[in-house]
């Protein structure tokens, strides 16, 4: 095989990797209804003046399905993780029990499922998009490419194309899943 046309598939296919490990983190954002530590991957706390990771000032544990507790290493930092939480618009609520703030996650309604099922549709719909990009610009490489005969340049479109079927198939499967697990109640 060439080498113009390996350096393009090879580059083709890590960008369609890398739409799917998007795909992958923004569903962990996505709540399916049972508590999780990542749930609060995106809070930020005030330590010391500086906006910090609520991951890097204290242990966030899941001892059940449906509560959090995050257990600061300072004492003096409950109030800041307390307000980075409400800050962060997870619609969480917060207790502070004087050593641990205790979060209870409220069971999704039926509407709020759907609602999640959307953003969750939509996220997919963007790695599609991002993979047929990179189809679209591994297709424009070839063809700018004199160096390549026509043959292998068609040869090259064929599987440009079936590598974007199977990422285009592996995201529906991504999704199904995080679907499924957001409807379960």
């Amino acid at each position: 095989m060439d080498e113009d046309i390996k350096f393009i598939l090879d580059s083709t296919k890590e960008a369609m990797e890398n739409a799917i490990t998007h795909l992958e983190k923004q569903f962990v954002n996505i709540r399916a209804g049972k508590a999780s530590p990542a749930m609060l991957g995106s809070v930020m706390v005030d330590y010391y003046g500086s906006q910090t990771p609520l991951s890097q000032v204290a242990n966030v544990n899941t001892p059940d399905g449906r509560t959090i507790t995050v257990q600061p290493w300072e004492k003096n930092m409950l109030q800041e993780i307390e307000r980075g939480i409400a800050y962060s618009n997870l619609g969480f609520n917060p207790m502070n029990n004087g050593e641990t703030i205790i979060i209870n996650v409220p069971p999704l309604t039926e509407e709020r499922r759907k609602d999640l099922a959307k953003q969750a549709k939509a996220e997919a719909e963007d790695a599609k998009v991002s993979i047929r990009s990179a189809r679209k610009e591994a297709n424009n490489d070839l063809k700018k490419n004199d160096d390549i005969s026509e043959d292998l340049k068609k040869n090259a479109e064929i599987d440009v194309q079936q590598l974007t079927d199977k990422y285009v198939k592996k995201v529906d499967e991504v999704f199904e899943n995080k679907e499924k697990e957001i409807m379960t109640v």
